[in-house]
């Protein structure tokens, strides 16, 4: 009997042409399961049919599309979810979320209580989802744009925070005249304890009013047939409530019992005491993107077409519409400059700590300071697709998403309650049977089991260590997609750069000027310049550059000699200026210059000759190369002083690649490598290397070995394919923030981990002790609550960490 056949249209962009609509089509259909591919270059959209149930959540056919070269565009959807309090609470909105059909991935981060949902674009319904995590146990409802609703964000984190510190407050008053009794009990002195009556009068409401949090939260995920922590501290407090109240009952008149309201109301003020300072440090791991989100302002002023100026919301902003930012403004939007100049301060979003000067057709982006001069921008970009909102989603993204070895830790949060419930039943029997103890001592060891037992702490370990260290990569000029590159990269053992645009500035620069005898240097500089005066090829830019300021003389009878160079006349004297085809054509005699020009040759340098066409005299040589960026040196260094290779590879002769390679102190050299060629080149670097391996780049051409590496790093003053293809984005083109990246995922993965021996550490040294009655339910709730704020300090340590630049400098 043959397979029911299912189909989904997925929408496909950068499709340009028939083939492109051919290599899409090529790679579904060679995806395991997919009977049929059609793409429809119009509409840009693949009509897929299939047999395999796994390719229903779409992620093989994502995959498959953008290995070939092209996206799938994709809504980000962004809910906020109430009512979660471990790990386990995380897998089951996950697993509601994932469950939804459309949805390629659900996210959920505990420490923001946000989710995000990733499906292709207008393939899942709001609506469909909110539904979908109530019916799992939850609240949730939509998350508005990042950027427009920062405030109104801040506010409801402020006001949590607030609630969580007077429900703390209460819970503590409340619970000290029962503590107190229990120090006299100690001491001996029980005429100075308080009644059971008052006892039970005080510990009530704290029980079920301030408790009442766990009961509502437990009860959702037995609904769910699941526990999570609420669950443990709702069974172990009501567990020492009803063993009190059942002991107080049955004392005789005037008989002052050992009771146990003491121990449950500490359990709850010492956990609210911890969901307090929880939200405290929650705020604090989400600090670097609420302050690139408050960078772009609430308002705007826009110039109308009469001349006259008036000011907005910024929402209102649309593309063409001129923005007039004075100084000390922030612009309001993404822009190129159409009036007016000034330095802007783009260190929010690069990194760069020195202004940038700015001038007519340059781009400013949303968010950047203008610090001096009136500055009028046609607006290019607004809301959602300005740069500053592209770093937010993609900050957003990083820090929802989870490492690979969080897997293993959500495996363990899934059984981890009915374990815990377990040892919990296991003690009891135990203490009542084996260890001679009573119904009273069994209780109280079987509720410290279930007090000490904190999944909390486990969901907290990773999204608060990668928050913290993703924003603050962002705040350093590094955006990282998702997690799984922050991990890989701590693994880099050698890392492949790009040549051009990467290593170099990406432009020729005049580097060498050899006169002939009786030649001065400036005058052949100058003659080259002035034959060159209307041309814009990059060596004409590299010439004029040069030479600015200098007197230029007079050219007339100009003509291009393709492939060859260029020919006219300065203040009336014949003149050629080009390559050594050129020269001979024209027989003009090299041998003066020939040494210098095969030198300048070997050394990678695009030699060009000017010549006395009247004389047939060569008067000189001036070299162009693609010099490094003076950066690049102390990059290679610094990844050397980590222990991380380096290669090189390029497309130019190997002469000019070996010349920056020796500048640069580059171990290997791979050039005259064609595109296609660089990404089997990364494949074949990995099997050498033993480990990880990183491919920097910036173009196009670079985008397949980007895909290659096991973690791309883009130039973000690259292209767009590039940083798409790329798992983590240097917003600089500073190859010294690779070194960065690298360091800092080093840094965050360390985090990560201590974060989860720490709670694993706390689980199991503690349940043993509780279980074998060394740890009373009152010291066990404090523990517990101990536990999920260390983790979280742990991850706040992070913001320690400084660039190697930095440190150096203090």
């Amino acid at each position: 009997m043959s397979a029911a056949v299912a189909a989904l249209d997925l929408p496909v962009a950068g499709m340009s042409c028939a083939s492109c609509a051919g290599r899409v089509e090529k790679a579904l259909t060679a995806i395991p399961g997919v009977q049929s591919a059609n793409v429809n270059l119009a509409s840009e959209t693949a009509h897929v049919e299939f047999t395999s149930p796994d390719l229903a959540v779409l992620g093989p056919l994502v995959t498959a599309v953008e290995k070939a070269g092209y996206q799938v565009p994709q809504d980000r959807l962004a809910l906020k979810i109430g009512g979660m309090s471990c790990a386990s609470c995380v897998g089951r909105v996950e697993k509601a979320l994932n469950a939804v059909p459309g949805v390629q991935k659900a996210s959920v981060n505990l420490a923001s209580e946000t989710a995000e949902v990733v499906a292709p674009r207008g393939a899942v319904d709001m609506a469909v989802l909110i539904n979908a995590v109530k019916k799992a146990g939850y609240e949730a409802r939509p998350f508005d744009d990042a950027a427009a609703s920062a405030s109104a964000r801040e506010d409801e984190a402020a006001q949590k925070v607030a609630r969580e510190r007077n429900l703390a407050l209460l819970a503590i008053l409340l619970t000290l005249p029962l503590a107190g009794g229990m120090v006299f009990e100690l001491g001996g002195q029980h005429d100075l304890m308080l009644p059971p009556f008052w006892q039970f009068v005080i510990a009530t409401p704290v029980q079920f009013i301030l408790g009442w949090r766990f009961y509502r939260a437990g009860w959702g995920a037995l609904r769910a047939g699941t526990g999570n922590m609420d669950l443990l501290v709702a069974l172990g407090t009501t567990a020492a409530w009803g063993l009190s109240t059942w002991l107080w009952w049955r004392a005789a008149p005037g008989e002052m019992p050992h009771l146990y309201y003491e121990g449950a109301a500490a359990i709850i003020a010492f956990v609210r005491l911890g969901k307090w300072l929880e939200a405290r440090a929650k705020g604090q791991t989400v600090a670097a993107l609420r302050a690139l989100m408050k960078l772009k302002p609430a308002t705007a002023r826009r110039r109308r077409p009469d001349g006259s100026e008036e000011e907005i919301a910024t929402v209102m902003l649309q593309p063409d519409d001129r923005l007039v930012v004075r100084a000390g403004e922030a612009f309001a939007a993404d822009g190129l400059i159409v009036e007016g100049r000034g330095s802007v301060d783009e260190s929010m979003l690069t990194g760069e700590s020195l202004p940038v000067e700015k001038g007519i057709d340059d781009v400013v982006h949303a968010g950047t300071l203008n610090r001096d001069g009136l500055i009028v921008a046609r607006v290019m970009a607004v809301g959602g697709e300005t740069a500053l909102a592209r770093i937010v989603r993609l900050v957003e993204t990083a820090q929802a998403s989870k490492p690979p070895i969080q897997k293993l830790v959500d495996q363990i949060s899934a059984v981890f309650v009915p374990v815990v419930i377990l040892i919990a039943l296991v003690t009891f029997a135990f203490t009542l049977t084996l260890a001679g103890g009573d119904m009273e001592m069994a209780l109280v060891h079987a509720i410290a089991v279930l007090v000490i037992a904190c999944p909390c702490a486990l969901g907290l370990a990773t999204p608060a260590a990668l928050m913290v260290g993703t924003g603050l990569a962002a705040r350093h000029g590094i955006l990282i997609r998702d997690a799984e590159a922050l991990e890989v990269a701590r693994n880099v053992k050698l890392v492949a750069f790009d040549k051009t645009g990467t290593l170099t500035a990406g432009k020729p620069v005049v580097t060498d000027i050899v006169a002939a005898s009786g030649i001065d240097e400036q005058a052949l500089l100058m003659q080259a310049t002035a034959l060159q005066a209307g041309s814009q090829h990059p060596l004409a830019q590299a010439l004029r550059e040069r030479a600015a300021g200098c007197p230029l003389g007079v050219m007339d009878d100009f003509r291009d000699r393709p492939g060859r160079g260029v020919s006219g006349r300065i203040d009336g004297t014949p003149l050629l200026f080009g390559n050594a085809r050129l020269m001979r054509e024209e027989g003009i005699d090299p041998s003066a210059l020939l040494a210098a020009a095969e030198r300048l040759a070997g050394q990678g340098r695009t030699v060009s000759w000017l010549a006395d066409a009247q004389r047939k005299r060569a008067l000189g040589l001036i070299a162009f190369g693609d010099e490094p960026k003076p950066q690049a040196a102390s990059a290679i260094a610094r990844l050397k002083a980590m222990g991380i290779h380096t290669v090189m590879l390029s497309g130019d002769s190997k002469g000019a690649a070996q010349a920056v390679a020796a500048r640069l102190g580059i171990e290997r050299v791979e050039a005259e490598i064609l595109p296609q060629d660089k990404a089997a080149l990364i494949t074949a670097l990995r099997k050498e290397s033993g480990g990880a391996v990183a491919m920097v780049g910036d173009g196009i051409n670079d985008a397949p070995a980007l895909g290659a590496a096991d973690v791309g790093i883009a130039m973000g003053t690259g292209t767009d394919v590039a940083m798409q293809t790329a798992g983590i984005t240097l917003m600089r083109g500073d190859p010294a923030l690779v070194a960065e990246a690298i360091g800092l995922a080093r840094a965050t993965d360390a985090k990560i981990r201590q974060n989860l021996f720490w709670a694993f550490a706390y689980n199991v040294i503690g349940i043993p002790l509780a279980a074998f009655g060394l740890l009373n339910p009152m010291l066990a709730g404090a523990a517990m609550a101990l536990s999920s704020v260390s983790v979280l300090s742990n991850a706040l340590l992070l913001k320690r960490w400084r660039p190697a630049a930095q440190e150096d400098a203090r």
